[in-house]
């Protein structure tokens, strides 16, 4: 596959934004808000997802069992399981049976027609590219899924793994269907395209030779196949025609009937915010083809005309013998992702798209900009990379920025930025660089390869350029404000001439610390605080100088201390290693799994002395908090995990154990404030903290909706991203405006807006410290 070049992809997402984009937002954004609300409104949501996790990683790891225990269910009922080793593999088997079914189905007193299939929306086929192998042997094949239709008429693919047709508009579909289809009276409304989409897909249906389905789900020891849908055409493609093929990758395999309640219960809360779907469908097939009245669609489907369809004869083992049943079960490297300690939690997906809905990037773009052959959004990483290559992966993995939200709607709890890191790091390690070594000599770690993207190198070792140029400042900054310096950086690194770069402080955090006395002064302070509080404050504070702290906004870093000393609280800010957050983004994981360990060995002395280590930016308290549990060893990691905070939650655990609030900076009791929360802050559930300490020191927060701000460490530097970046950014920059005050949590997010707002964005530990934060 051939790579789009810097500028091509900056092109591209270009004009996603502006043609897709819009609608995109719209839809993606409204199911994510329904679903907030619906997982809300669950009380035993957790334990749903703890379960079809678990239900996922049993099946997986019984895979093979489980393949056997299905063929074994529906050739006992008269049908057939095919397991296809690949997509042409699949592809033939399914068009073998087409072809066959319809020489046994044509009358010889008539010419022969081309064999016709009615399907239903399946992301499976188009992974495999069923349609067009079918039509390449002569076989008419119908979408009945009105989205996958309308992408069939204008020859498009899907843009997301739910709602196909996402990207486009009522209009545009309403114009293509009157140019398609010449009515008499041109379509406009909804209700006219959807009665026309149905009628017309209701004669291709009934008069089909084959029908095809995905299958959501199938139970292994019955052979049953759960087909959830809100439109209810895939049950009539799988009853109607005398043929019925279901195509579902392996991974679709569940044990049990028992197995599968958890699941339906959470699929539709978790792709469209619905409680349950509007139609869930599951059949032992081969089964008796229903009665289906054409004339009256709306009409329950019954089977001999009394209300329900009849069941195939238990006690001969067997189904309606005038009905064929094929299943053919999709392999497509799938084994392969299991055997992959990195790659198996892809095959947990049950294809619910919660992960598209909640990223920020996705409603910009869709899943033509943030997808690949076939799988879009944060887990298409994953699974492009398993089914067609990391060639297909690599181009569009950048876009997912670690923002952790999709986590957090996941209803299986994969954690998809992982997979989307480690896929970053293979992809790092096989790519060709172009060489710009000069710039970016004495970045390469020993663990990473030496071919590695000169962007990455740079920005995954961004410490080593901080502290080089906070030595030199303010000579580095003049530098790089530069525009031939610019020019250069954007030719070579890819970083965009419009944004803003960092201005560094010659003096870092750690350096004005030490020459304001060190811990012994801080100590003297806190006591003194701590004297007239009348407070009994027993604790001790490490704060983390991490590299954005420490070279570039050191006024936050010296709000903290100031705060904590005000409180009561003695403070040492040590020089330590980088966290890895940095290399982590940029898929260096070698680099990252080093820092964490030394980092972690810099700071066992203070958690052996019992001291609390306190954050300041959350995407490195996040790091301790998840990352490291892969990173290092499980006693190392719990210790570490326990005995760190994110410095607004420190503060909220003081006021709520006797400190003070009148010590800090307040406020008069209804001033308000917008505020802001750092994403990976919101899903470590940090967010109420911050909001509870403004409140407890007189201040009014509103808190943004926006899922992301868009700038996301060095993504909104890079060239390519640029618009995106700021796309995103004024979905919250919009929400925030109008407001006197507005604080961030996160380095990006404070960033950000100040570029969209032209004004000084603090974070909420500057708006609390005693005194200011500046001096």
């Amino acid at each position: 596959m051939a790579h789009r070049t810097r500028s091509e992809r900056a092109d591209r997402i270009r004009h996603l934004l502006e043609t897709e984009g819009p609608a995109i937002h719209a839809h993606a954004s409204a199911s994510n808000a329904r679903r907030r609300e619906t997982y809300g409104g669950t009380d035993d949501l957790e334990e749903l997802r703890t379960e079809a996790r678990s239900i996922k990683e049993a099946a997986i790891d019984r895979l093979p069992e489980l393949i056997e225990t299905v063929r074994e269910a529906v050739e006992e009922h008269g049908g057939t399981v095919y397991v296809a080793d690949d997509a042409a593999d699949a592809n033939a088997y399914v068009a073998d049976v087409v072809n066959r079914e319809a020489v046994d189905g044509a009358d010889s007193t008539t010419a022969a027609a081309s064999p016709s299939v009615v399907k239903s929306k399946s992301m499976t086929t188009e992974e495999i590219d069923l349609n067009d192998a079918l039509e390449a042997d002569g076989i008419d094949v119908t979408e009945t899924d009105l989205g996958e239709w309308v992408l069939q008429i204008a020859d498009e693919t899907p843009s997301h793994i739910v709602g196909p047709a996402m990207h486009i508009s009522r209009e545009e579909i309403a114009d293509l269907f009157n140019e398609r289809f010449a009515p008499d009276d041109p379509f406009e409304t909804a209700t006219e395209l959807t009665r026309f989409a149905r009628d017309r897909l209701g004669e291709s249906i009934e008069g089909a030779d084959v029908g095809i389905t995905g299958a959501n789900f199938v139970v292994a020891d019955s052979g049953t196949i759960a087909l959830v849908t809100n439109e209810g055409n895939a049950r009539k493609c799988a009853v109607t025609p005398d043929t019925h093929v279901a195509v579902a990758g392996v991974e679709k395999l569940i044990p049990t009937l028992s197995d599968l309640e958890p699941f339906v219960d959470i699929i539709a809360k978790s792709a469209t915010g619905q409680p349950i779907s509007q139609y869930v469908t599951m059949l032992s097939p081969p089964t008796d083809s229903p009665t289906l009245d054409f004339d009256a669609p709306d009409e329950p489907i019954t089977g001999d005309g009394e209300g329900a369809a009849d069941e195939p004869d238990a006690a001969a083992g067997t189904g309606d013998p005038d009905r064929d049943f094929h299943l053919v079960l999709l392999d497509n490297g799938r084994t392969d992702m299991r055997e992959d300690d990195q790659l198996r939690e892809t095959l947990y997906c049950i294809r619910c798209g919660a992960c598209s809905n909640s990223c920020a990037n996705f409603q910009s773009v869709g899943g033509h900009g943030f997808g690949g052959e076939t799988y879009s959004g944060g887990i298409a990483t994953g699974w492009e990379a398993g089914v067609h290559g990391q060639d297909s992966a690599a181009e569009f993995n950048d876009l997912c920025t670690g923002c952790t939200n999709c986590v957090d709607a996941c209803p299986v709890k994969i954690d998809i930025p992982w997979i989307n890191t480690v896929v970053r790091d293979r992809i790092n390690r096989s790519a060709e660089a172009e060489s710009y070594d000069f710039l970016v000599d004495g970045l390469t770690p020993d663990a990473e390869s030496g071919g590695l993207d000169p962007r990455k190198r740079f920005f995954g070792n961004i410490g080593t350029v901080a502290k080089a140029a906070s030595a030199t400042a303010p000579v580095s900054n003049w530098l790089a404000d530069a525009d031939p310096v610019r020019a250069v950086l954007e030719r070579t690194l890819g970083i965009d001439r419009r944004r803003d770069l960092p201005t560094f402080q010659r003096e870092s955090l750690v350096d004005w610390f030490e020459e304001r006395g060190g811990t012994e002064a801080s100590s003297r302070r806190a006591a003194r605080a701590d004297s007239r509080n009348g407070a009994d404050v027993d604790r001790e504070v490490v704060l983390y100088p991490e590299v954005y702290t420490n070279y570039v906004d050191v006024g936050r870093g010296k709000a903290a201390i100031r705060t904590l000393e005000a409180l009561g609280v003695p403070v040492r800010v040590p020089d330590l290693p980088e966290s890895g957050r940095a290399a982590l983004s940029q898929g260096l994981i070698a680099t990252a799994d080093r820092q964490a360990s030394r980092l972690y060995a810099a700071l066992a002395e203070d958690l052996d002395a019992g001291r609390d280590v306190v954050v300041i930016e959350p995407s490195d308290l996040a790091a301790m908090h998840r990352e490291y549990e892969r990173l290092l060893p499980e006693e190392s990691y719990e210790r570490l995990r326990d005995g760190s905070y994110e410095i607004c939650e420190y503060v909220y655990g003081l006021l709520e154990n006797g400190a003070d609030p009148t010590a800090l900076s307040t406020g008069t009791g209804s001033e308000p404030v917008a505020y802001h929360s750092h994403c990976q802050q919101r899903t470590l559930d940090l967010e109420a903290p911050t909001v509870a300490v403004l409140e407890r020191c007189g201040y009014a927060p509103e808190t943004s909706s926006a899922e992301c701000c868009g700038m996301a460490g060095s993504f909104g530097y890079k060239r390519e991203y640029y618009e995106l970046s700021l796309d995103v950014g004024e979905r919250l920059a919009g929400q925030v405006e109008d407001a006197e005050t507005v604080v961030a949590s996160g380095t990006s997010c404070g960033d950000q807006l100040e570029t969209l707002l032209g004004r000084d964005v603090p974070h909420p530990i500057e708006l609390l410290a005693p005194g200011g934060s500046r001096t």
